[in-house]
């Protein structure tokens, strides 16, 4: 385990973009699908509109998971506001909006769940992106936190700038440094960040990268994780936290089930 000694307070299992593949990804119902399946925590990715809002979308563009054309962080908020983001998944979600992050942590906040807040800027605003992001979310989790009904959400993010925006904007938020790959130096990177728990591409992953995290007081999570048999490995390793899909099969929701 980490040689530090500051609590982890964050679950186990994060549901992928709040629901998996069990909903439209990155809305207010994968949040609730999320929640059916047993999850406490989750991870999402969030962006800012042209005038400065913070709302869940994982691309850069809008046409896959949008009925909007064009690079989202373009637009203004009452331009996004008034797009589908669920038909794409399947008529039953048609009308879903794209929700804030007002809104995510309305529903957080109320259940008592956990956040993996994924800072996912528009090329050209990493900066502004991270700053915007940490101000709104230290706003908006503050009360919760200093009464103990809450973790701070745990920003992470692939961009080093869009990081130290939000270390420089809300340094008290904990952070933690993305990776797909084991880029020259991203260790000492991850420290100069303050970071306190790197994510990585689960198959990047082994004992030995756990045990030299721990050994540097970070704490190491994965993503995505959709094989039970991974996931054992991992967990007998003592990984920290792991992000899936596969809601209705791993996770508390699936252990339950079983026992």
């Amino acid at each position: 385990m980490p040689t530090s000694s500051a609590p982890w307070p964050y679950p186990l299992w994060f549901a992928h973009r709040g629901g998996g593949n069990h909903a439209p990804e990155n809305t207010l119902t994968a949040f609730r699908c999320g929640a059916r399946h047993g999850f406490e925590a989750y991870e999402c990715d969030v962006k800012v509109s042209a005038d400065d809002q913070p709302f869940l979308l994982h691309d850069t563009t809008l046409e896959r998971t949008t009925s909007g054309r064009g690079v989202a962080g373009n637009l203004p908020w009452v331009a996004l506001a008034a797009l589908d983001a669920g038909r794409w998944y399947g008529p039953a979600h048609a009308g879903e909006p794209l929700p804030r992050l007002a809104e995510v942590a309305g529903h957080c906040l109320q259940t008592g769940h956990a956040l993996n807040l994924e800072i996912k800027p528009t090329p050209g605003t990493e900066a502004r992106t991270g700053q915007l992001v940490a101000l709104a979310a230290q706003q908006l989790w503050a009360g919760a936190v200093a009464a103990g009904r809450s973790p701070w959400p745990l920003l992470s993010s692939f961009d080093v700038p869009a990081l130290m925006a939000a270390q420089a904007a809300a340094p008290a938020l904990p952070r933690a440094l993305l990776l797909d790959t084991q880029w020259p130096g991203w260790a000492d990177t991850a420290t100069a960040l303050g970071c306190v728990a790197v994510v990585l591409n689960h198959t990047l992953v082994d004992a030995a990268l756990l045990r030299t995290e721990h050994g540097h007081g970070r704490r190491v999570l994965v993503y995505t994780v959709n094989e039970a048999a991974r996931a054992d490995t991992l967990i007998a390793w003592g990984i920290d936290g792991l992000i899936t899909d596969a809601i209705d099969r791993l996770g508390p929701g699936a252990a339950a089930a079983s026992a």
